[in-house]
């Protein structure tokens, strides 16, 4: 059992190199470490352990914890987690043996944009103590020896695994190295382990171009077990993908595993058999897929193939139904795509990039926090984003950093809506948890953020220079802007940005960051800064009427900007329904399609519904073509895309199929639909219902206890079932408002 927050030990364990000479650029097999030793007294025994790496540890032939991929990722030159086990059960009086294999990780196979290998170092090291009742019985020192002729002979978390069975009885073993690699970069773990989860038995397909293939039924992230009887030498390769191509074959071609590297990323396990049962999980490597190809000479009449799902311990939290089976399924889908990408930080895919996108955990948060107990993987990650920040305030696009630091990569840093998620997920935790803690832990961080953003808004465009309040305008830097709406060129987009900044996305950004902050400032007890953040907010948003609208009003044809000012609370009073008419003007001109891109199209719905036009966010909701919702799952997807057309009318693919971004519609389908939000600790029912979906009802087990709230039409009839665990408001759509203690209430309004 992991122990979490274990006050690290004072070290008398020394770090050791298990490998001998090699090339860097090498793939290498896993080392594998092993050390006897004696205990005479029983107690209570704790490990402590880390490495260069990732490591398995056992203890007289038995696992010491179920952590997958430990130690876990992060940047390891400013901060390396060490791990305490309890594993007074699995030792005994008298000799025991403690082996360890280490494997490539985060550490030095390829990792992140670019596909980088050695980014931390081309080592591998282990250190390691063992105390009983508080006294070292085993450090990890120079008598230890080691071996790289085990089994594993080849692993990287992105390429895969190759695993010799013949040689699992390792007999060729040598000294180990002692390293000066020192303490300062060590912490405790405050997080979750990452673990094996669900698992989805295979089914063994034939494609049309004569392919043995097996369909696992859900895309995620994980790997393959294999269980099959076989003859010595007989060889299996499995290539993960996460679909078939328009011919309903096998392809990795819509994650583009050939261009970003020499290597690409086949994902793949290589499997060389024992006579007999052989019996074989992947220990150092992860796939996002759903299905795999087969490539074999061995008889598989008997062969058993399961998919692990591995993600960070987050214990489901929010549960949602209605009387549309396909709305069911998108709300799996994004449970889904969370899961896939919450491997101990939140990544983008679980296939090409595996990067901790700022961006996509600062619009997911909202509904992360309703959908998984996620907390300790979002503030891990946020010291993550802590320990990437530039000393001028600016926050990297990803965290933990892992891309090649070129030229280009530094230019494309400190875009609006990705930077100012150090500011978002903490206040999407607070409102969920009411945990102030997580506010002061990231408040310089924040702080430094927004005088980032106040720094660079100083410097004007001439094309700016008439906006009385042209120094709290954000028109410098870069910004990826809204980001993929449909039918609009990205790479245009950028280059516009490029050379007229994007004042509407980021000075609409610099307002909303400084109005949280100003109220986050409050909170902390911090006036003087409360006052501060509020006036710069109040100025920012007097440069975004300026320059984005015509004294209140928009004249833009893209959803996106009136999404944004309305959400973020930037017009006034008639401004504001005046803009979300034209809103919804423009979505019914567009044929109920939203064109909407990255940063708005999770308030689309919310801002359609709040403000009188329900029956055009049910209609988004509900939508079956592209782009919309439900495209997706119309054409067979387990999880949420990347893009609106993932796979195209022709059965066509591309782009990634798992990404959670789109799926924070969920945080509506909980807030919105069924209308349970939640404001550090302040609870409101504020349901939206609509006859589309006939009913729905929404479970969130919450910080502050469980809270159902569901709907349902009956002829002339609407009836809602509420069940409180704390004092609430509820709102009714009829306009009636009630106060009312924990407990269960019901309402019928006439229709």
């Amino acid at each position: 059992m992991m122990i979490r927050n274990a006050a690290l030990p004072v070290w008398q364990a020394k770090w050791i190199d298990p490998e001998l000479p090699h090339d860097a650029e090498a793939r290498q097999p896993a080392s594998y470490l092993r050390k006897s030793f004696s205990v005479q007294e029983m107690g209570r025994a704790c490990l402590y352990i880390t490495c260069h790496g990732l490591y398995a540890a056992f203890l007289n032939g038995k696992r010491v914890d179920d952590f997958v991929l430990a130690p876990g990722t992060g940047d390891y030159r400013k901060r390396l987690t060490v791990q305490c086990y309890d594993v007074s059960d699995l030792l005994k009086a008298g000799e025991n043996e403690l082996l360890v294999i280490l494997g490539d990780g985060w550490y030095r196979g390829n990792v992140g944009v670019d596909g980088l290998h050695n980014y931390y170092g081309s080592d591998l090291a282990l250190l390691c103590q063992l105390e009983m009742n508080g006294t070292p019985v085993l450090c990890s020192d120079e008598t230890w020896e080691a071996s790289q002729s085990g089994p594993i002979r080849e692993n990287d978390l992105e390429l895969g695994e190759t695993y010799d069975a013949r040689m699992e009885n390792i007999s060729d073993w040598h000294a180990v190295t002692v390293r000066d690699d020192g303490f300062a970069n060590l912490a405790p773990t405050e997080s979750v382990p990452i673990l094996e989860q669900e698992r989805f038995p295979g089914k063994i397909i034939r494609t049309p171009n004569g392919e043995t293939v097996i369909d696992f039924g859900q895309n995620l992230a994980g790997y393959t077990a294999l269980r099959v009887t076989a003859e010595s030498g007989q060889k299996i390769t499995l290539w993960h993908g996460e679909t078939l191509d328009e011919n309903g074959n096998f392809t990795q071609k819509n994650y583009d595993p050939g261009e970003r590297n020499k290597d690409g990323i086949p994902q793949m396990i290589t499997y060389i058999c024992k006579d007999g049962l052989n019996e074989y999980k992947p220990s150092f490597t992860i796939f996002g897929f759903r299905y795999a190809k087969v490539e074999t000479d061995a008889d598989l009449s008997d062969a058993e193939f399961t998919a692990v799902a591995v993600y960070s311990r987050m214990p489901q939290t929010g549960f949602f139904s209605c009387g549309n089976d396909d709305v069911n399924r998108l709300f799996q889908n994004s449970l889904w795509s969370m899961r896939s990408n919450f491997c101990d930080v939140p990544t983008d895919c679980p296939t090409r990039e595996r990067a901790g996108w700022t961006g996509d955990a600062g619009i997911f948060a909202p509904t992360a926090v309703y959908l998984m107990d996620c907390s300790p993987v979002l503030r891990k990650w946020l010291g993550e984003c802590r320990l990437a920040q530039e000393e001028n305030g600016l926050v990297q696009n990803i965290a933990p950093v892992n891309d090649s630091r070129n030229q280009i990569s530094m230019m494309l840093q400190g875009s609006a809506g990705w930077g100012d998620a150090c500011i978002l997920v903490p206040w999407a935790l607070y409102q969920a948890y009411g945990d102030p803690t997580i506010l002061e832990e990231n408040y310089d961080m924040m702080r430094k953020w927004l005088s980032f953003c106040e720094n660079r808004a100083k410097q004007t465009r001439p094309q700016n220079e008439a906006n009385p309040w042209k120094e709290y305008l954000a028109d410098q830097g870069f910004h990826f802007g809204e980001w993929c709406e449909p039918d609009v060129d990205n790479m245009l987009v950028m280059r516009k940005n490029a050379m007229e900044g994007a004042p509407e996305v980021a000075t609409a950004y610099y307002y909303r960051s400084a109005s949280l902050l100003a109220r986050i400032a409050k909170i902390l007890g911090r006036p003087e800064d409360a006052a501060r953040y509020a006036q710069i907010a109040d100025n920012a948003k007097k440069a975004y009427r300026f320059t984005c609208t015509d004294e209140g009003k928009i004249t833009s044809d893209r959803q996106c900007e009136y999404v944004r000012p309305i959400a973020f609370g930037l017009l006034n009073g008639e401004e504001n329904r005046r803009a979300a008419d034209a809103l919804n003007e423009l979505v019914i001109k567009n044929g109920y399609h939203l064109n909407t891109g990255f940063l708005s199209t999770p308030d689309l719905c919310r801002v359609l519904a709040e403000n009188g036009h329900v029956d055009t966010a049910y209609r988004l909701l509900l939508q079956e073509e592209c782009p919309g919702w439900l495209y997706e799952v119309k054409h067979g997807a387990t999880t949420i895309w990347e893009n609106w057309d993932g796979v195209r009318p022709d059965g066509t693919v591309h782009a990634s199929l798992n990404h959670y971004s789109y799926g924070a519609i969920c945080g509506w389908l909980m807030g919105g639909v069924c209308g349970i939000q939640l404001d550090a600790g302040r609870l409101t029912i504020h349901p939206y219902p609509h006859p589309s979906l006939g009913h729905a009802e929404a479970k969130w087990l919450s910080p502050v206890g469980e809270i159902r709230s569901g709907w349902r039409y009956t002829n002339d009839r609407l009836h809602f079932e509420i069940d409180v665990p704390v004092p609430a408001e509820i709102i009714l759509p009829d306009g009636g408002k009630h106060q009312v203690k924990a407990g269960e209430y019901s309402y019928e309004i006439s229709l």
